[in-house]
């Protein structure tokens, strides 16, 4: 399962979740199919986390959020990579998203969303697809 070989991942938590076991599992997942994961720990702001992501050269930035503030904190992230023009690095989301805001989400300039009812060969294979 190496379908991610030479992308640059960054993995993040952005606002005051501190439930990180789900982050974790998911730059496990992508590292054993061949991605660079640079993981930024618990509790980053959107600014931070941008400019991680800028900084390492990433071609996607994961953020898990699990606090219900996705919306606020989805939005503050992708400003910022905007202010730092990066917006060629594709933002996915993990973590309990309620379906009615997938839409939202993505009027952002989300390229997905992931759920925990989601496979991980399937959350791979999604991403090497945003990321051709």
């Amino acid at each position: 399962m190496e379908t991610l070989r030479g992308k640059r991942i960054v993995i993040a938590k952005p606002g005051l979740d501190g439930h990180d076991a789900g982050a974790k599992i998911i730059a496990l997942t992508l590292r054993d199919a061949g991605a660079e994961v640079i993981y930024t720990g618990l509790r980053k702001t959107p600014e931070y986390i941008a400019r991680v992501a800028v900084e390492e050269d990433a071609d996607a930035l994961g953020l898990s959020i699990l606090s219900g503030s996705h919306i606020e904190l989805v939005s503050a992230t992708i400003e910022s990579l905007r202010r730092l023009a990066a917006e060629d690095i594709k933002v996915f989301v993990g973590g309990t998203i309620p379906t009615p805001d997938h839409e939202t989400l993505k009027g952002f300039g989300v390229a997905a969303i992931y759920g925990a009812q989601m496979r991980l060969e399937d959350v791979v294979a999604s991403l090497a697809d945003h990321l051709r």
